[in-house]
C-alpha cells in the first residue's frame, strides 16, 4: 500500500462549492485545512450530484460563490463510465491517497467503483463518514454503506454515534473519531444591531433561530408546538425559520395557524446564501435544533463560531457539540424544549458580545482536523 508524501496529491472526493449545503462546505474546509498543512489537494467534485427528478429542492448550486478549491467536476452519480474516468484521472495525477465524503448510500455505487480501481493501484482509501445510516431510510441502505466501508483502509467519523454505526456494519473496521470543527467561513461576527437592521428585526425582540434545510427528522413541528409556552413568558419573541423546505411547507403553515402563532413566526422558505448566513446568527438570541434524530450538526458549528447559545436535542452527537452555554433536551418533547428556550432567553447576559470572536479550543480548528485526517491517511492508530 502506497503512502502519501507531501509532494503527492491527496484526492478529496465529494461535492465542492458551488454545490449547496453542509457537505460541500465541509469538503471545501477540509481541503483548505490540508493545504494549510502543506499538502497538495486534488479536488474531485460532481458534474451531476442528484438527478433532478430525485432532488427535492429548487437548485443544487449556489451562484456567485468564491472558492479556492478549483475542483475537477468529473463524477456523474448515475453514469458508471464517469466513475472509471474519475479513477483514471486520479491515478494519472499521481494521488497516493483518496478521501471520500460519505453521507448517503445513493453515492455508494459510484464511490465503490472509483475506490476499487484506486485500491488495486495501491492508493490508500479513507472514508470520511458523516452518516453511516441515513436519517431517512430506504431498503438497501445498510448493504450499500457496508459495501463502501469495506473498500476503505480507514474511516474517519465526526461523532460517537456514527462510530457505533460503522462498527455495527463492519465489525473490526479501523475508525477514528474527530469531532466537527467550527465553521468560520461565513465571516467575522458583526454587531447585533447591524445584523438585525438587515433582517428588519427590532433590537429588543427576543429571536429564536431554526436554520437550515427543513426535513421531517429536524423536528420543526416540535419547536412550533413549544413556541406558545415561550410566548406566555416572552410575548414579544419571534421564531425565524431560515431555510428551504424539502417537504410540504403547507402542513407547517397549517400548524402555525392552528397554534395562533403567525405573528411570532418569520418563515424564510429559501436557501440562505453564504453571504447572508452571518446576519441570521448574529441577530439570534438562541439557536434551536429540535432534531428527532441526528449524528452531528453543521448548524451547531456555525452557532459556536458566532457565539450564539444553543438548545438542541440529546440525539447523536449534538449534546456533546453544543458547548457549555448550550442546553440539551429529550427529542420530541415540546414541553422540555419550551422550558429550555425560556431558560436561555432569561440568561441572555451569558450571550457573548456579538462583535467578539468566541474563544477557540485547538480541537475546534480545521488545521487540527487536517492533522488528524493525515494520521488516518498514513494509517496511524489512535
Amino acid at each position: 500500500m502506497a503512502t502519501s508524501g507531501a509532494d503527492e496529491p491527496i484526492a478529496l472526493i465529494g461535492p465542492h462549492p458551488p454545490f449547496r449545503g453542509g457537505i460541500a462546505h465541509f469538503t471545501e474546509r477540509v481541503g483548505s485545512g490540508l493545504q494549510q498543512a502543506g499538502r497538495l489537494v486534488l479536488a474531485i467534485s460532481f458534474s451531476r450530484l442528484y438527478p433532478d427528478v430525485l432532488f427535492p429542492g429548487r437548485s443544487q448550486v449556489e451562484g456567485d460563490v468564491v472558492t479556492d478549491s478549483d475542483p475537477v467536476c468529473t463524477i456523474d452519480s448515475i453514469d458508471p463510465f464517469s466513475w472509471a474516468r474519475t479513477a483514471k484521472l486520479i491515478l494519472d495525477r499521481g494521488a497516493t491517497a483518496a478521501v471520500f465524503m460519505y453521507w448517503m448510500p445513493f453515492f455508494a455505487p459510484a464511490y465503490c467503483r472509483i475506490a476499487s480501481k484506486l485500491r488495486k493501484r495501491g492508493v490508500r482509501i479513507v472514508g470520511l463518514v458523516h452518516n453511516a445510516i441515513p436519517h431517512e431510510r430506504h431498503p438497501g441502505d445498510r448493504l450499500l454503506t457496508r459495501r463502501f466501508l469495506r473498500t476503505c483502509d480507514s474511516v474517519i467519523v465526526l461523532s460517537e454515534s456514527v462510530r457505533n454505526d460503522v462498527r455495527s456494519l463492519v465489525p473490526g473496521a479501523t475508525v477514528r473519531l474527530q469531532p466537527h470543527p467550527v465553521y468560520d467561513q461565513f465571516g467575522e461576527p458583526i454587531a447585533r444591531e447591524a445584523a438585525r437592521e438587515r433582517l428588519d428585526i427590532g433590537e429588543s425582540t427576543p429571536m429564536l433561530l431554526f436554520f437550515g434545510i427543513v426535513r421531517p427528522y429536524k423536528g420543526l413541528n416540535v419547536l412550533l408546538d413549544a413556541l406558545p409556552s415561550v410566548l406566555i413568558e416572552r410575548p414579544e419573541a419571534i421564531l425565524v425559520i431560515a431555510g428551504e423546505f424539502y417537504e410540504d411547507v403547507e402542513k407547517y403553515r397549517a400548524q402555525i395557524s392552528r397554534l395562533d402563532i403567525g405573528n411570532h413566526v418569520l418563515l424564510v422558505d429559501q436557501y440562505i446564501p453564504t453571504g447572508e448566513v452571518r446576519d441570521y446568527f448574529c441577530s439570534a438570541d438562541v439557536v434551536v435544533q429540535p432534531y428527532t434524530s441526528a449524528t452531528q450538526s453543521g448548524v451547531i458549528a456555525i452557532a459556536r463560531h458566532f457565539g450564539v447559545p444553543i438548545v438542541a436535542t440529546d440525539t447523536g452527537g449534538l449534546a456533546k457539540a453544543i458547548g457549555e452555554s448550550g442546553i440539551a433536551v429529550s427529542p420530541g418533547d415540546s414541553e422540555e424544549l419550551g422550558n429550555a428556550i425560556r431558560t436561555q432567553l432569561s440568561s441572555m447576559q451569558a450571550r457573548l458580545p456579538s462583535v467578539d470572536r468566541p474563544s477557540r479550543r485547538p480541537e475546534d480548528s480545521w488545521q487540527n482536523f487536517a492533522a488528524e485526517l493525515l494520521k488516518g491517511i498514513s494509517g496511524l492508530e489512535g
